[in-house]
């Protein structure tokens, strides 16, 4: 999992990530508000400082742009099992990375809509304006799809 995200991040050596958890999120819409939940239950026992609200927001529009945009059409919602959608939290001393995992090959595009009070289209303008960087790569090996993950420098407390 940490290979393909430390091609596009600062270094961050995985054997220095201080605390990690992931959890699956299934294909119904409502698996946004278990992505806010289980985010704000490991966000809590870790010490993440004034970025918790940031963090909790771009996992809702990083788990919300998953499962609207990468699942096959009409598995979200439906009683069939489509592949996953995996949430992944990785908090090394004064970073905290959030990427989710899908089985899509599509490439995630911001909006290119200049209407900020349209329905959607502003997720990842959302994941833009507040993670301090962000990116997507394709997995490799025996998963397929792709990774999408936001960086959060985290501040020392004081």
């Amino acid at each position: 999992m940490l290979k393909p995200l430390r091609q596009g991040l600062p270094p961050l050596d995985p054997s220095a990530v201080a605390s990690a958890a992931s959890c699956a999120l299934p294909a119904r819409y409502e698996a946004v508000r278990e992505a806010r939940h289980f985010t704000r239950g490991t966000l809590d026992q870790w010490d993440v400082g004034d970025r918790f609200d940031d963090i909790c927001l771009v996992v809702s529009e990083l788990a919300t742009n998953a499962l609207r945009h990468a699942l096959p059409d009409g598995t979200a919602g439906g009683t069939e099992r489509p592949p996953s959608v995996r949430l992944h939290l990785m908090r090394w001393t004064d970073r905290l990375v959030c990427a989710v995992r899908d089985p899509s090959h599509e490439t995630p595009v911001p909006s290119d809509s200049d209407d900020f009070s349209a329905e959607s289209g502003r997720g990842l303008f959302l994941v833009d304006s507040f993670a301090d960087s962000w990116g997507w790569h394709p997995l490799a090996g025996t998963l397929s799809g792709k990774v999408v993950w936001a960086l959060f420098r985290l501040h020392p407390p004081g």
